[in-house]
């Protein structure tokens, strides 16, 4: 016992200050420590001890230490509450942002798409129409190419014999012209390219706008018609449905949905659905 005492003193001497290290050696080592309450304070007072002289002397190294503390037992749940531990952490966080950043991506390009369309029918609807044919010609000769279709719908009524007859005599001035400069090579290039697209396009608004007449007629039917079944069984022995039917379904339930009518939206839709379902067959 006599040489713990002295081991326990000399640690301490070493590592706590002369004066503590110096009382705490004479306490121990007192003949009276062999018997009373100091022979069992001795583990209690080694422990001072030891976290007096941690605390004095390794204070500063153990908070620098603290500092750059590491868990590595990071899967320790002895009850089970968390599961079993799952890999692949980062690779989810790395798609999760990889998805957030299409996504807001996706929704910038919509908003500028939207507000392209936006620009560009508020520029459709800011041009006025000539009232001449020479006038009708340089309005087509600046009209962008996406918006035509617009524009032949707009001015359909102007475009009649008279116009078309106008614009060939300017085709055929140009072509028979004694001046044949590139200038007006490059304006009968135009002129006969503007020709051709409004023909086309003439043509193909007047089929549009019959089966668009034909359309409302057909769905007219089915509508006031009591056994709808019936009416499309028999409109499909007689080759009366058609694609133009569909888009004007699509169109009507466009509508509804914009003015807030779902359940004319929906009853619309299932008539489309038996719509297309004979077209298919």
């Amino acid at each position: 016992m006599a040489l713990s005492v002295l081991r326990v003193g000399a640690a301490t001497r070493s590592l706590c200050s002369s004066e503590s290290a110096s009382k705490l050696h004479q306490l121990t080592s007192s003949p009276s420590s062999s018997s009373g309450w100091v022979r069992g304070a001795q583990p209690l007072l080694l422990h001072v001890a030891l976290r007096m002289a941690a605390d004095k002397k390794l204070g500063g190294s153990c908070r620098r230490a603290c500092g750059r503390l590491q868990v590595h037992c990071v899967g320790w749940d002895p009850e089970g509450i968390l599961g079993p531990p799952q890999g692949g952490h980062i690779a989810r966080r790395t798609l999760e942002k990889l998805m957030q950043a299409e996504g807001d991506e996706k929704e910038a390009i919509e908003k500028q798409a939207s507000l392209e369309r936006e620009r560009r029918r508020a520029a459709r609807e800011a041009r006025i129409v000539p009232e001449t044919n020479e006038g009708l010609v340089e309005f087509f000769m600046q009209t962008e190419a996406q918006d035509f279709d617009f524009e032949i719908a707009r001015c359909r009524l102007r475009l009649n014999g008279e116009f078309f007859s106008y614009l060939q005599q300017e085709v055929s001035s140009l072509r028979f012209s004694l001046d044949r400069t590139k200038d007006v090579e490059d304006r009968l290039v135009e002129l006969e390219a503007l020709q051709q697209v409004l023909i086309e396009g003439t043509e193909a608004y007047d089929k549009l706008s019959l089966d668009l007449v034909r359309a409302k007629a057909q769905l007219a039917r089915i509508l006031a018609s009591k056994d709808k079944r019936a009416t499309l069984l028999e409109m499909v022995a007689k080759n009366e449905l058609d694609r133009s039917l569909l888009a004007l379904l699509d169109q009507n339930i466009a509508t509804a949905n914009a003015a807030g009518q779902e359940q004319v939206s929906k009853f619309m839709e299932k008539i489309r659905g038996a719509v297309l379902k004979y077209i298919s067959l």
